[in-house]
């Protein structure tokens, strides 16, 4: 069983907040990803957008627990946990958070920057729109024709989504059900055991919303 929670918070779409404090400009951008790779090409593409700025400091968290933060040459504790923290607030993840500066001449001191920092990044998660999400899985049932009625029952009965069905010598049905119910599906499949009937469990997680 994979070590990722059943149930997550994230964002729905990017979003932009913009704030002033005294002089310097501040832009929160918040987008969701699914890896950390998407998350690092959404920061280099903000670098490339926003490339006159002084500071593009981030946070991202995914759902297997990865997490990372910067300050990006701002005073240390400033900006990068500033932003994480409001990340936690709205207890989202599989996100990354982007607060954009442009120094507008005046020095805001270690607590108004780091103020300016998490109000620039909980004011734009206080905006975006929160959905949930739950983990499935990817599973395949092979059978024989005689067995479809038993096969439309587990369907109906552990909320099956059937992405495939394949005709062969025996049927193959490719689909996807919550994490949280494989147990339950093996646990009755052994109970009413056939051996013409056999349940195979991928690696393939995904989340899909609820």
């Amino acid at each position: 069983m994979s070590d990722l929670p059943f149930k997550i918070k994230t964002i729905a779409l990017e979003s932009e907040f913009r704030i002033k404090e005294k002089g310097s400009l501040f832009i929160g951008l918040s987008i969701p990803v699914k890896t950390e790779e998407e998350g690092i090409s959404f920061l280099n593409s903000v670098k490339k957008n926003f490339y006159d700025a002084t500071h593009h400091c981030f946070s991202y968290k995914l759902a297997d627990g990865l997490f990372k933060y910067s300050d990006d040459g701002e005073p240390n504790g400033t900006a990068g946990i500033r932003i994480n923290n409001a990340q936690n607030h709205f207890e989202l993840t599989n996100i990354i958070t982007i607060v954009v500066r442009y120094f507008g001449g005046v020095k805001l001191g270690v607590g108004s920057l780091g103020k300016a920092y998490y109000e620039a990044a909980i004011q734009n998660l206080e905006a975006s729109k929160k959905i949930e999400k739950e983990l499935f899985q990817k599973i395949e049932i092979e059978y024989q024709f005689e067995q479809t009625k038993y096969v439309h029952h587990l369907i109906s009965k552990f909320g099956l989504v059937v992405n495939k069905n394949l005709f062969e010598l025996s049927p193959v049905m490719h689909c996807s059900i919550k994490a949280s119910r494989i147990n339950e599906l093996s646990s009755e499949l052994n109970e009413n055991y056939n051996p013409k009937l056999v349940l195979r469990i991928t690696d393939n997680l995904f989340y899909m919303n609820i």
